[in-house]
């Protein structure tokens, strides 16, 4: 789910610009589905078209967008800690080469949590992101919850990591992510993976899922028995099989809804209203917030 386009928004050039980020007392309410007009607009990574992704920054810059939902990635480290990053390995979004040389692949899982918070996450999106670092989850927690912000947890590489969904859970509970209101309102965790998904179910059933991808239409009641929300990519979609999946009812008796990802473009952005999604995750919240409003 990686998209990089060099289209910025005025208003987020004026937001970010200066370097200052904007922050919102209170934010409002992601907007139910009605009809064909308002689809939850969901920031990838965060706003990652405006600050690198899945760092501190990039909460803060939807937040500074007024955007309510972010998406984020969970890895696991040698020593346990769970990690806010999108691949497996860290050449692509760290200087992990340079400063651990010797430690080719790179893979995030050979790594401590102490050896990651050493690392630059933000040089490579821009000069003046140097030094963001990779965050925990528990640190990502902590400034959604500052910011008042909900999340789509994605769960990364499940096989890659067994028994991670259980560990995402305690941080979260620990974290204070599984009260009543975070529970019915502010968190999904999705993967890629069924199984992964099947476990969360059977660990918290009250929690809302999803399932990355595009199962095919006769395999969707299968899905339905244990996740809330099936996730497919734009390219994937039309309004036909957005209409077959929100026929059914998931696992809390409610229709199964549809987020799409990941749509950057305007034009894009009504096709996707249009083909009745429930939610748009985008690298740019407000071009599409603006587009499908």
């Amino acid at each position: 789910m990686f998209v990089r386009t060099a289209t910025a928004s005025t208003t987020a050039a004026a937001l970010l610009g200066a370097g200052a980020l904007l922050l919102p007392a209170d934010l409002p309410e992601a907007p139910e589905r009605q009809g064909q007009d308002a689809p939850v607009v969901v920031a990838h990574r965060g706003a990652s078209g405006y600050a690198p992704e899945n760092t501190l920054a990039a909460v803060d810059a939807a937040d500074a967008l007024g955007i309510a939902w972010v998406e984020n990635d969970v890895h696991r480290t040698r020593d346990g800690v769970l990690v806010v990053l999108h691949d497996t390995d860290l050449k692509r979004t760290t200087d992990a080469e340079q400063v651990f040389p010797d430690r080719a692949p790179w893979a995030v899982k050979d790594f401590t949590a102490a050896e990651l918070a050493k690392l630059d996450a933000g040089s490579w999106f821009g000069a003046r992101f140097t030094g963001a670092r990779v965050p925990t989850l528990t640190q990502f927690l902590h400034r959604m919850e500052r910011n008042r912000q909900k999340l789509l947890l994605e769960i990364k590489s499940p096989a890659t990591y067994p028994g991670i969904e259980r560990d995402i859970i305690r941080v979260l509970g620990r974290s204070g992510w599984l009260d009543r209101s975070h529970v019915r309102s502010r968190l999904v965790i999705q993967s890629f993976g069924a199984d992964s998904v099947k476990e969360v179910h059977s660990l918290r059933p009250d929690i809302t899922t999803g399932f990355l991808g595009t199962p095919a239409v006769a395999d969707l009641p299968s899905y339905a028995a244990f996740t809330d929300q099936i996730n497919p990519s734009y390219a994937t979609i039309g309004a036909d099989y957005v209409a077959a999946v929100q026929r059914l009812k998931g696992p809390h008796g409610k229709r199964l809804r549809v987020n799409t990802w990941t749509v950057n473009k305007a034009a894009d952005a009504v096709k996707a209203r249009d083909y009745g999604v429930d939610g748009i995750i985008t690298n740019f919240p407000d071009v599409v917030r603006d587009a499908t409003s």
